[in-house]
């Protein structure tokens, strides 16, 4: 496979409405699409830095630096024996693993194109449809907290993610196991607690939430140990884990009962299918993460997630949750819990590519 050419464009998207983390209120998404032509054929994906490095120390202004000053330049008219293989000019460059998947998944899209098969037999997939579930932002009342639950619950999603911050979080999981006893709920507290909230986090455990994830500094592997020893509820890792070294170490230390793999965090679908196997290997739990992305980026995390190894509902949301339009056709539904891994060659939906250019506000191509 030649890589020919390579196109990236900025296509920024307004959400349906803000969606609020311990961080603060994302209210818009830069997104970053990387197209990548040969054989006649066109792979796609996109980067889901974040505008801020609060989530990761990466952004999409230092995406598209990497991407076009040092990554496409060096890639662009070398031909590959497969996606595997495409960092291998740019193996030198260290960090930015969310710029240097883009390229990878991309690539990935492309190879499964050349060979006429979904991205999700590409990668090994075995299912045709894999079990979701939703992120909840932050509610800024109780009444708007319980109502959009409600409404997640009543659209098939297999279980309710919470966002939480110190404080807050009893209030917040309470008032919701209260109202939804049988609901299965997870929290999400995007590294927003120290090992000094031991006791404050001890007490959700009578809540019987399915995981907590990330409670503490995203590169503390020692202090997540600490405090899985102290809890019932199992500690999930996001945040921590960008690497196949980062979950041996995680296993080794008990850091974690729970994995949360997103293949943009760890620089691509080759790495995250290491980290896969790994996991399956240890028995240990995994699903797949979401990060507010377009269709594209969904159809991408739906083959991954039809993956063996996936064994929890992942946060692999219909489109119309955060979009008034995506940019794919057919756009992502959920239905009875389920989504479908679509079963077209690559990622397998039509990219609306009108309109993205219609929306592009700066592109690259090369050559």
């Amino acid at each position: 496979m030649r890589i020919e050419r390579a196109v990236l464009r900025e296509v920024p998207l307004e959400l349906k409405k803000p969606f609020r983390t311990s961080h603060g209120p994302v209210r818009r998404r830069r997104v970053l699409l990387l197209t990548l032509q040969g054989e006649g054929l066109e792979g796609w994906s996109e980067c889901v830095a974040g505008v801020d490095p609060s989530y990761t120390a990466e952004t999409v202004d230092t995406a598209w630096h990497v991407l076009t000053d040092f990554v496409l330049p060096r890639v662009v008219g070398h031909s590959v024996q497969g996606p595997e293989q495409v960092l291998r000019p740019v193996e030198w460059v260290r960090g930015h693993p969310m710029a240097l998947a883009a390229l990878e998944m991309a690539a990935w899209d492309l190879d499964a194109r050349c060979a006429g098969v979904s991205l999700a037999a590409k990668l090994g997939g075995e299912r045709t449809e894999v079990p979701v579930g939703i992120s909840l932002g932050l509610s800024t009342s109780r009444a708007e907290l319980l109502e959009a639950v409600g409404s997640a619950l009543d659209e098939g999603y297999e279980r309710v993610k919470l966002k939480i911050e110190r404080g807050r979080e009893h209030d917040i999981l309470s008032a919701v196991r209260d109202r939804f006893p049988k609901a299965t709920l997870w929290a999400d507290a995007n590294g927003a607690y120290t090992l000094a909230d031991t006791g404050r986090l001890r007490a959700l455990d009578a809540l019987a939430l399915g995981l907590l994830e990330q409670p503490l500094a995203h590169d503390d592997f020692l202090d997540h140990a600490r405090l899985q020893k102290e809890l019932e509820t199992p500690v999930c890792l996001d945040e921590s884990i960008r690497s196949a070294r980062d979950t041996a170490l995680a296993l080794e230390l008990g850091s974690c009962r729970v994995v949360n793999l997103k293949p943009a965090r760890v620089g691509g679908h080759a790495e995250s299918r290491r980290i896969h196997d790994l996991l399956r290997g240890s028995g240990t739990p995994l699903w797949c993460g979401g990060m507010l992305e377009t269709g594209i980026g969904r159809a991408h995390n739906l083959a991954l997630a039809s993956l063996p190894g996936f064994s929890l509902p992942g946060d692999i949301s219909a489109s119309g949750r955060y979009w008034e339009r995506d940019i794919v056709s057919p756009e992502h539904e959920v239905r009875s819990g389920t989504m479908c891994v679509p079963a077209g060659p690559g990622i397998g939906v039509a990219v609306d590519l009108e309109r993205i250019e219609a929306l592009t506000s700066r592109s690259a191509a090369y050559p």
